[in-house]
């Protein structure tokens, strides 16, 4: 059975924008373009690797405050990015309706929320397979026997699959305990602080012991932290409920897309898209 594949766009947008040069540039403007130019060649090789029957990208809203925002002023707080990176990150969906993929990005969601929304979708609906592909490590929440991560370490030319028993190896709890383990020991780079003193291994034997956090805090732990605790976990765990575009079977529409990036000034990259509409003819 096919899988559905959910992308992390932003995950893959940034290590894009990293990992090529800032020379590439568009012919038409001589805009910044090593961003659509990775970002499009790690989405066809990963589409090549899982050959799913539908894909979906999910995209951060990064000028509107989601409800973490809002509850915790200092979530992902201190984030700049360049302006080449943000005028790139805007049209990466238009270039993933014109490859024949989904996508979402709505105002108060982040990606992480769409991603859950089809392992939640997908799993209840149509009890398919899905490979979720992202570098954050915070969606091993997603990880089960039908969800793999699947996690790009170069590219995506090395790929790292975690399932269940991966992130038990690596955290020592279980999937479902991820928002949990997050709010225990904090997470640097969405500035949340976690529980005073305790870092992973204590994160994870506490939920050894209790199960769960709010377990832990019925217990009498971490009273004077108690509230903050609640809310650093519902900022870790993804809200499934995020709206979805329908997710019906996909072809490929390379021709559409190489015109699109041709249009762009990227004529070697729509001449590669070309080939692939060639071929599949």
């Amino acid at each position: 059975m096919k899988p559905v594949l959910a992308v992390d766009g932003d995950s893959l947008a940034h290590r894009a924008y990293h990992a090529l040069p800032k020379s590439i540039r568009r012919a038409t403007d001589r805009g910044p373009a090593n961003m659509i130019v990775g970002f499009t060649n790690m989405l066809v090789r990963l589409w090549e690797i899982v050959e799913p029957r539908a894909v979906l990208v999910g995209f951060d809203s990064l000028d509107t405050p989601t409800y973490r925002h809002e509850a915790f002023p200092a979530y992902q707080s201190g984030r700049e990015f360049d302006d080449e990176l943000l005028e790139q990150l805007d049209l990466l969906p238009e270039l993933v309706d014109a490859l024949g993929f989904a996508h979402a990005k709505v105002p108060g969601y982040e990606a992480d929320d769409f991603l859950g929304a089809v392992v939640a979708l997908v799993d209840v609906e149509k009890k398919r397979p899905v490979v979720v592909a992202t570098s954050d490590r915070d969606l091993f929440q997603l990880a089960s026997e039908r969800t793999t991560i699947l996690q790009p370490t170069r590219g995506v030319s090395e790929l790292t699959r975690v399932g269940p028993a991966e992130v038990r190896e690596r955290y020592g709890v279980e999937p479902r305990q991820v928002p949990d383990f997050i709010a225990l020991r904090g997470d640097p780079s969405d500035r949340l602080p976690g529980a005073k003193g305790v870092g992973p291994k204590t994160a994870a034997s506490l939920l050894a012991q209790y199960e769960t956090l709010e377990a832990a805090l019925e217990a009498g732990r971490f009273a004077a932290q108690a509230e903050e605790l609640r809310l650093y976990r519902r900022i870790a765990t993804v809200d499934a409920s995020a709206p979805l575009p329908p997710l019906e079977d996909q072809t490929p529409t390379w021709a559409e897309a190489s015109a699109l990036v041709e249009r762009w000034g990227l004529k070697n990259l729509g001449g590669r898209l070309l080939e692939r509409a060639s071929g599949a003819a």
